[in-house]
């Protein structure tokens, strides 16, 4: 096993970087056809220059089959004309406070960002990517809402929270084949309009959908702006990192609570990109790895016993080892017997590393075999948390002692508390299997 030796040497030569990419991304163009994801973006989204080529990459997943509601924000809309009139929204603890003035700016702002978001989303233009494309894009008065009322002796007035969401009429919409499109306002029954927050909207939209994504195009460029952010969070982690995590920009906070939230309701990813990367969202959605952060409510990366399903992926991650001479070499039919003896972490259908146990209890020891992580994800402790599942096995079995015979990674094992042994250690049976023309070496951990 080794963390920094190359795979597939010589893969890739003379490849076209794009039919690559293309294949790399069908397994999620398949998996996300008939799906419904809900994209949040704010009004200084729409004011930027560039907003035509997120919408394109917007088009691109309707035209993939992709279920579409779109929920914009519009600060920069409302706050432009608040000033235009010599006043301002005003924020008490974090929160607006919206009085009849900003209430009828509000409203003003949400439907001309609304008209060109629809506008874009109908250019035909040619020669451009919408080219012989029109969209259909339906909004409407999907979501009721209350006041926030009065909070320490502050009136928010038309200042309100998402109530509910009319998830039926939502789902005809995209049954027939049309974006949804939700303004950052809510209704009353009484007929009362109320100033909502985006990513509140975003998020009961997802919810009452049971959506399979949520998506926040956020200003802030995520690991960029907040540097202690990591690619993935589980639910449960975001509000230890908020309050261990000194300066996270407002934006991500709040886009991380809602998306902690919507986990905590049933939505399984919810995905922070950072808008201005060109293409961010085409490389959130198709590529493995993604551009930005992703939540989720269960581990993105599986660590679990190894199905018979798995043999090809173990397969291609030890290849390239055992034509070096680090492993051993397993046959398809040999991995397929064994295949209850590995262990794997996957990552989005990907093996990324595997190893597999040997238990020889009579001998109190237990063999540790075939470690292995993928090249494109060394680095990142995943030999290590292998080890440690390992580990903990050995332990849950009574087994007092793992060894591992290696040949060109005996400092690594060093490192992790093995010991060198001789020969005479090993348990008999695994003395008469010993290949001496491999004279690998014997490294033994008492657990």
């Amino acid at each position: 096993m080794s963390d920094t030796s190359p795979a597939h040497d010589g893969a890739g030569q003379g490849r076209d970087p794009f039919v690559d990419w293309v294949r790399q991304a069908t397994p999620y163009i398949h998996a996300h056809r008939g799906r419904t994801f809900v994209v949040a973006f704010g009004g200084e989204a729409v004011a930027d220059a560039r907003f035509p080529d997120l919408v394109h990459d917007i088009a691109l997943l309707h035209g993939l089959g992709i279920r579409l509601v779109l929920v914009h924000g519009a600060r920069p809309q409302i706050e432009a004309r608040l000033q235009g009139q010599g006043a301002e929204l005003r924020y008490v603890n974090g929160l607006r406070v919206t009085d009849a003035k900003a209430l009828a700016c509000v409203k003003e702002a949400a439907g001309v960002v609304r008209v060109e978001i629809e506008a874009l989303l109908s250019l035909g233009l040619a020669n451009s990517p919408m080219a012989g494309v029109r969209i259909p894009v339906v909004s409407g008065n999907f979501v009721t809402a209350r006041p926030l009322g009065v909070i320490d002796g502050v009136d928010h007035a038309h200042t309100g929270a998402v109530r509910r969401v009319d998830h039926r009429t939502l789902r005809a919409v995209l049954e027939q084949g049309a974006v949804a499109l939700m303004p950052p306002l809510g209704y009353s029954p009484t007929g009362e309009v109320f100033n909502l927050s985006a990513a509140d909207v975003a998020r009961s939209a997802a919810v009452a959908l049971g959506a399979d994504k949520l998506i926040f195009m956020i200003e802030s460029a995520t690991r960029a702006d907040a540097p202690g952010l990591p690619p993935n969070l589980l639910a449960r982690e975001v509000d230890a990192l908020l309050t261990e995590q000194a300066g996270i920009p407002d934006e991500i906070a709040t886009c991380l609570r809602a998306g902690a939230e919507a986990c905590r309701d049933g939505i399984r990813r919810v995905h922070l990109v950072g808008r201005r990367g060109d293409g961010a969202l085409l490389r959130e959605l198709f590529t493995r790895d993604g551009s930005g952060t992703l939540v989720s409510a269960e581990p993105y990366e599986d660590l679990r016993p190894a199905r018979i399903d798995d043999v090809t992926g173990i397969l291609e991650l030890l290849r390239p080892l055992e034509q070096r001479g680090v492993l051993v070499r397993r046959s398809r039919e040999r991995l397929e017997t064994e295949i209850d003896r590995f262990h794997i972490t996957e990552r989005d259908g990907l093996v990324t590393a595997c190893a597999a146990l040997y238990p020889y209890p009579k001998d109190d020891m237990a063999e540790l075999a075939c470690l292995a992580v993928h090249p494109d994800y060394r680095g990142d402790r995943r030999g290590d948390r292998l080890l440690d599942h390992i580990e903990r096995l050995v332990r849950a079995q009574g087994i007092g002692r793992l060894f591992v015979l290696t040949t060109q990674t005996a400092h690594w094992f060093q490192e992790r508390g093995f010991q060198p042994a001789g020969l005479a250690t090993l348990p008999m049976e695994k003395r008469i299997l010993y290949n001496f023309q491999r004279n690998s070496k014997v490294f033994i951990k008492t657990l």
